[in-house]
């Protein structure tokens, strides 16, 4: 009797680790069930936002979720997040990707695991060209706008230690402050920023520096080795195809209101991690 009560525990265990070894096993989840959930912005232009014709979200963003999930042999399932949403949404199993200006920092990569980076920008300030405020020392004592835990927050607090940052649940918000007077300054990627720079009619102006340049990368689940292999996988495929390239002039080209070059390619994120 004492040696069949302990084989009972033995084999229960046995398959609880062969269920927790399925279950953690999230690319064949993907694989089995045929979609990809990946999450993009909604309000950030062009990188996620509604389609005022289709009322579709589409975007640079939108579109390398569907780029991946076409080389991972899968449907996209798109899932529209908030800037807050992005790691606790991914963390939870949620989405199994996220394509959302992601932007690494080491704290954030110990929530989650990050793709090579697949561009890279400067983090701006916009500012009202009336006020003729040209370098960041001239924002000491000023107020300035950002989207609460966003990295365009995180190189402000680090950088205008002498200006106050009011932070907003999202860019249109952070924007709309910068616009009603409510703040000096308003702090974004230069990519994300171009959309409101445009929006200010040459009002506004970026003052000619950046508070850093941010590597940006897509967010796999921690713990999921396979998936993140997969991933990074298809995104040196499609930087071999020219397909991002293709994305991106899409985009930020030329003959966009936003005019931006993708001057840095895809890049091994543990090249940001040292």
């Amino acid at each position: 009797m004492k040696f069949r009560l302990a084989l009972i525990p033995a084999f229960v265990v046995a398959l609880s680790a062969t269920a927790f070894s399925a279950h953690a096993d999230q690319l064949a989840d993907v694989k089995a069930r045929g979609t990809l959930v990946c999450g993009t912005l909604t309000t950030t232009e062009p990188l996620g936002f509604q389609d005022p014709k289709t009322r579709q979200i589409v975007g640079f963003d939108v579109d390398m979720c569907e780029a991946i999930a076409g080389k991972l042999g899968v449907k996209l399932e798109h899932r529209g997040l908030s800037i807050e949403q992005r790691i606790p949404e991914l963390a939870a199993g949620r989405v199994d990707l996220v394509s959302a200006a992601l932007g690494y920092t080491k704290e954030r990569a110990e929530q989650v695991d990050f793709t090579a980076a697949h561009y890279q920008v400067p983090m701006r300030v916009l500012v009202r060209k009336a006020d003729k405020i040209d370098s960041f020392a001239a924002l000491a004592g000023k107020r300035v706008s950002a989207v609460k835990t966003s990295t365009p927050e995180i190189y402000a607090r680090q950088v205008l230690t002498k200006s106050e940052v009011l932070t907003y649940q999202d860019g249109p918000a952070a924007f709309l402050a910068f616009m009603q007077d409510k703040v000096d300054g308003f702090v974004t990627s230069h990519t994300a920023g171009l959309r409101y720079l445009a929006e200010t009619k040459g009002e506004g102006v970026y003052i000619n520096d950046a508070l850093a340049w941010e590597p940006s990368a897509l967010g796999v689940k921690k713990g999921e080795p396979a998936m993140l292999a997969a991933v990074n996988k298809a995104l040196e495929e499609l930087e071999a195809s020219g397909d991002i390239d293709k994305l991106w002039v899409k985009w930020y080209g030329p003959d966009t209101r936003f005019a931006f070059a993708r001057e840095k390619k895809l890049t091994p994120i543990a090249t940001f991690a040292k």
